[in-house]
């Protein structure tokens, strides 16, 4: 299995792959017969092999199946549907994109942008009454020459995404066809998945984690994905009614959004038998890893990724083995070892998680002051700097302490603000918090922390301060506690660290 392609090569004809709220399911031999159409068509517009197509669309079944198919004829760029057009006009430049997708009918930033662009524009229509991700591609002019219409090889790019850039120019991450294929290899030896699998999928497909853990790894097994469109905690249960799936993945937030309305959906909880949940993308408070498994009755599989490997570098095992709250779990898939932070060598212990496996892409593209920090040679292997610190236990399970960047370096006094997120949210009356760096003059940073507190509960800044002071040492306390609404999240539902002081007011943007 080396690439996109061959992940669908085998699966049964009729077996369901792509299902979407009241629409009739694509099957294996839908999608593959679709690929064949959608590289004939892009091959007559003039875009074949290494031409790169940006894909702006809704979340649903068509994002999947344009990402799924695109890629078996041409290098695919999802981006954010959210952008202005300055920020489209900057990455499809920065991509070298050759054309973009868009809905028929489209007519906001994403297509000004292209037109600024000079990009062949492909418009995606769906038919009535067409089966979940069914779509035909026409064309607002063709490219230039002929097309490569050969079919892309394992060292071929399958897909770029940009790093999030939250504190310098995003970086590009060029994916290759075998870092996809076995990623998504990895996610489905891990989880077990197979045929019989339905995962609802709630993510966001212009995003790592819906792509590879929810799509890719889905269509490796052979099993089917029922696309949400986005994540709506309001409906997540009558989707859940209608999909019976039997797992699905999210992002911390979204699941403490699923939790806050569980109670009163116990009847549809009860009838669908989730063999488990998974979350990603950023670290589970342990509260809520155990709430989502009395709740559901299954077990919570953390997993660790980034974009840089393609998403997947570790993940709690199944039953039997334990799935440890706080933890990360276990290798699955690359290496997985911790490095010195500043010289090019493993060590045991603390340290920078740093990984070496064939997901992990190549490098960043046209940034070789980027790569020769992120990658070294070391023990007869190339491993990437993740840039995320932390350390395995006696059984080999990963613990993170937080990002580099993130932690807290308050007079020379190093702490974790995963450590303080812990703690608070042992707190009866707080059900979300973010611990971050806020700059002081003497101190260099100071600890502070924004919470939203559970419905009907009561708490002050003073009270979760003394609560926090009885738990962990004084310098480790946050000097200043905002109580929220709600927190502000990035694009995927994460709540970002860095950067936060100034998206609440705290400072002033530099």
């Amino acid at each position: 299995m080396t690439t996109l392609k061959t992940l669908l090569a085998d699966h049964p004809e009729a077996a369901p792959a792509i299902g979407a709220p009241g629409r009739d399911w694509l099957s294996y031999g839908g999608l593959r017969a679709l690929a064949a159409e959608v590289a004939a068509h892009l091959h007559g517009f003039g875009i074949g092999r290494g031409d790169r197509v940006a894909i702006v669309l809704p979340n649903g079944p068509e994002m999947a199946t344009a990402f799924v198919t695109i890629a078996q004829a041409a290098t695919t760029a999802p981006l954010n549907p959210a952008y202005r057009q300055d920020e489209y006009e900057f990455y499809l430049d920065d991509l070298g994109a050759k054309a973009i997708v868009l809905a028929e009918g489209y007519d906001g930033p994403a297509l000004a942008a292209a037109a600024a662009n000079g990009l062949v524009v492909l418009r995606l229509q769906v038919a009535e009454s067409a089966p979940a991700g069914q779509f035909s591609l026409t064309a607002d002019g063709a490219g230039d020459g002929d097309a490569d219409e050969a079919s892309p090889l394992a060292d071929d790019i399958a897909l770029i995404l940009h790093t999030s850039g939250t504190t310098s120019r995003p970086k590009i991450v060029p994916l290759l066809q075998s870092n996809i294929a076995a990623s998504a290899g990895h996610i489905r030896d891990s989880l077990a998945l197979g045929p019989e699998d339905r995962c609802l999928n709630v993510m966001p497909l212009f995003h790592i984690h819906g792509l590879l853990a929810a799509v890719s790894a889905s269509l490796a097994a052979g099993a089917s994905i029922w696309c949400a469109p986005g994540f709506d905690a309001l409906r997540f249960f009558g989707w859940m009614k209608d999909a019976q799936p039997s797992w699905y993945t999210a992002v911390p937030t979204m699941h403490q959004a699923i939790l806050s309305r569980a109670s009163r959906n116990a009847d549809v909880i009860a009838a669908t038998k989730l063999r488990f949940l998974r979350s990603s993308s950023a670290s589970l408070p342990p509260q809520v890893m155990t709430a989502l498994q009395d709740t559901f009755g299954a077990p919570v599989i953390e997993g660790y990724g980034m974009t840089e490997a393609a998403h997947q570098m570790a993940s709690n095992p199944l039953p039997p083995r334990a799935q440890k709250p706080g933890s990360v779990g276990v290798a699955a898939g690359p290496m997985v070892r911790t490095a010195h932070e500043t010289e090019d060598r493993l060590i045991e212990g603390v340290g920078e998680i740093v990984i070496s496996g064939p997901n992990v892409t190549p490098g960043y593209e046209s940034n070789p002051d980027a790569n020769a920090k992120s990658f070294f040679e070391a023990d007869g292997a190339r491993w990437f700097r993740t840039g995320d610190q932390g350390a395995f236990d006696d059984e080999g399970y990963l613990r993170l302490t937080g990002r580099l960047k993130e932690i807290i370096n308050r007079g020379g006094e190093k702490i974790s603000p995963l450590e303080v997120d812990e703690v608070l949210m042992d707190h009866p009356a707080i059900a979300q918090c973010v611990t971050f760096a806020l700059p002081h003059p003497k101190l260099g940073e100071e600890v502070a922390a924004a919470v939203v507190l559970r419905d009907g509960q009561e708490a002050t800044e003073k009270d979760i301060r003394a609560f926090a002071a009885a738990r962990v040492a004084d310098f480790k306390v946050p000097r200043k506690v905002l109580i929220l609404d709600e927190i502000p999240k990035g694009a995927t539902g994460k709540m970002q660290r860095i950067g936060m002081a100034e998206k609440l007011g705290l400072v002033q943007p530099a």
